[in-house]
């Protein structure tokens, strides 16, 4: 037998998602073969770039991996940040942060793969239609950890991986993490009243009345997509976002340049629904669509109304979803107050390398128990579902 073909292919590391082409790009990230994922998209994540919500400044310096072909074809990609904090990533290591740090370590910087501030499950080992995708992925992993090494960096993540890539990276010698998140799935609903047709009976009331209540007050809810979204919207959507992230974190992580951006960028794949009230907007939501989910990202109000955070993420999401024959929606992190609607556990899944023998043995541990305790979450979660002979 021959000597095994040796792989001549070279990685890259840009500094700048603008420095690689978007074709080149999407074409890795949202094959043919697959259905879109809007987080994904070259002019995503360029806006958080060109706004200056992610940079050096920010905490976020881009290290994106790209893999080229000797012909420069360009094989795979991996949107990559060095990291000086662990904000905005909804896959929490402060803990082994502070403990690594009191016993002399140094955690930071550490190499961040994922999408800034989203967490959507989605690829993180983007490869195009007809590279080798087991070679390419072992190929950027690879990379990943010698530029751990130069950056010297602590560790290297890998958050809200797909199940299937967490698997790999497992049998790669990565240490494997579960989380859950709260998802709607639509099992070829017709309308509203369909879907609710397979809850329980007591649900069933509930939910009418949630929908009913939200609209109680004379509110008004539109959807806007493509040219129908202004920079009007935006404005009014900037202050909701604002005064979300005022309670929930302080300091919110996008600017306002960011959404015409992303408006721009992404005009198609943007769903704002918007809730008008004595003449003005008071609150909306940010969702954007994929080819099969429909993933609700910000919400907001200055004015409260009973139930209308329900109705305007979920209940409405539900019907966007149903109308326009998408399989599922996403309603982000954490959040098992979604349960009662109809949006049932689903485990999400993160890889991780650490650098020092000691860290990584005392995080193993720990893993193994969560990974068990998040399953043990989830089944007893699943027996309080909503759907008819599923709950109690």
């Amino acid at each position: 037998m021959g000597e095994p073909e040796q792989d001549h292919r070279v990685v890259r590391v840009e500094q700048s998602i603008a420095a690689i082409p978007a074709d080149a790009w999407d074409a890795c990230a949202n094959p043919a073969s697959g259905a879109c994922n809007p987080f994904l998209v070259h002019g995503f994540l360029k806006a958080l770039e060109d706004s200056g919500s992610v940079a050096a400044a920010t905490g976020w310096l881009p290290q994106h991996l790209v893999l080229e072909s000797p012909g420069g074809t360009v094989d795979g990609v991996m949107a990559c940040y060095l990291k000086s904090h662990s904000q905005g990533e909804y896959v929490f290591d402060y803990g082994w942060a502070d403990a690594f740090e009191r016993a002399g370590g140094r955690y930071y910087p550490k190499l961040q793969a994922s999408v800034p501030f989203t967490p959507a499950t989605g690829r993180r080992l983007l490869v195009r239609d007809g590279a080798d995708e087991r070679a390419t992925e072992q190929f950027l992993i690879n990379a990943a950890l010698q530029l751990c090494e130069k950056l010297e960096a602590s560790s290297l993540h890998l958050t809200f991986l797909t199940e299937s890539e967490w698997e790999r990276l497992g049998a790669l010698g990565l240490l494997r993490r579960t989380d859950q998140q709260f998802h709607w799935a639509n099992n070829d609903y017709t309308s509203f009243d369909d879907f609710l047709n397979q809850l329980s009976s007591r649900k069933r009331k509930a939910l009418r009345k949630e929908r009913d209540g939200a609209r109680a007050t004379g509110v008004d809810i539109e959807w806007l997509r493509g040219s129908d979204i202004t920079e009007a919207h935006w404005d009014a959507f900037f202050q909701f976002y604002l005064d979300t992230g005022a309670r929930k974190w302080g300091t919110p992580y996008l600017n306002r340049e960011f959404f015409s951006l992303l408006g721009n960028a992404l005009a198609d794949r943007v769903l704002l629904v918007m809730c008008r009230h004595g003449g003005r907007y008071i609150a909306g939501a940010l969702n954007l669509i994929g080819d099969e989910t429909l993933y609700g990202r910000y919400w907001g109000c200055i004015e409260e109304h009973r139930f209308l955070h329900f109705e305007t993420c979920y209940y409405q999401a539900i019907d966007y979803a149903i109308a326009h024959g998408l399989k599922f929606v996403e309603a982000g992190a954490q959040g098992p107050h979604k349960l009662a609607r109809g949006y049932l556990p689903v485990i999400t899944y993160s890889a991780h390398w650490i650098a020092h023998p000691g860290l990584r043995d005392a995080v193993a541990d720990y893993l193994q128990q969560e990974r068990a305790a998040v399953l043990r979450d989830s089944e007893f979660l699943m027996t309080h579902s909503p759907f008819r002979g599923e709950g109690p």
